[in-house]
C-alpha cells in the first residue's frame, strides 16, 4: 500500500479464524475510538455464520465499556472489496485470505505488520478462545496499541 493510499482509508475489514474472539474485539475496540467515517467490520477465514462473540471477548468490552452486536461472518469477496485495508490476526490468516483473494493482496495486512513502523516486531495475536477472562484481557491489552497505531497510521499520513 502506498503512503497516499493509507490517507484514503475509510473501511477496515478485521479478519481471525472464527470470527468469535480477536476479530469481533478488534472490531469494536476500533470503533470505540474511531472517527470520521471510519467504518470496521470483522470477519472469519473458518467463521460459521450467525455465532455470537465469545463471552470472553463481551466480558473484556463490557469492562471496558463498549458495547457490541456482533454475528459472526465468514470472509467474502463483498467484504474483502467494501474494504479499503483488510487486517489479519496471524500470518495464517492474512496467507490464506490472499490466497482466496489475490486481487486484494496489496490491501491485506497482519495487524502488526501494517503498524509495524509504530509499534515494533511482527507476528501473531495470541488466540484466546477457550481461555480465561485473564488471557481476553491480554488479547485486548495486545490489541490495543495496535489500533492505536493503524488509527494513526491513517489519520495522520
Amino acid at each position: 500500500m502506498r503512503r497516499k493510499d493509507v490517507a484514503a482509508i475509510k473501511h477496515i475489514l478485521f479478519v481471525c479464524t472464527g470470527n468469535t474472539c480477536r476479530s469481533p474485539l478488534a472490531e469494536a475496540l476500533l470503533r470505540s475510538k474511531a472517527t470520521d467515517g471510519v467504518e470496521v467490520k470483522s470477519a472469519g477465514v473458518y467463521a460459521m455464520p450467525d455465532m455470537p462473540a465469545s463471552d470472553g471477548t463481551m466480558d473484556v468490552l463490557k469492562e471496558k465499556g463498549i458495547e457490541l452486536d456482533h454475528k459472526s461472518q465468514p470472509v467474502t469477496k463483498e467484504l474483502v472489496d467494501w474494504a479499503d485495508l483488510v487486517l489479519t490476526m496471524t500470518k495464517s490468516h492474512h496467507e490464506t485470505t490472499v490466497q482466496l483473494y489475490p486481487e486484494a493482496a496489496d490491501k491485506i495486512f497482519t495487524i502488526k505488520e501494517f503498524a509495524a513502523d509504530i509499534t515494533g516486531p511482527e507476528g501473531d495475536i495470541t488466540d484466546p478462545i477457550g481461555g480465561s477472562a485473564e488471557m481476553y484481557r491480554k488479547t485486548a491489552e495486545e490489541l490495543e496499541p495496535l489500533i492505536d497505531a493503524v488509527l494513526e497510521k491513517i489519520k495522520h499520513v
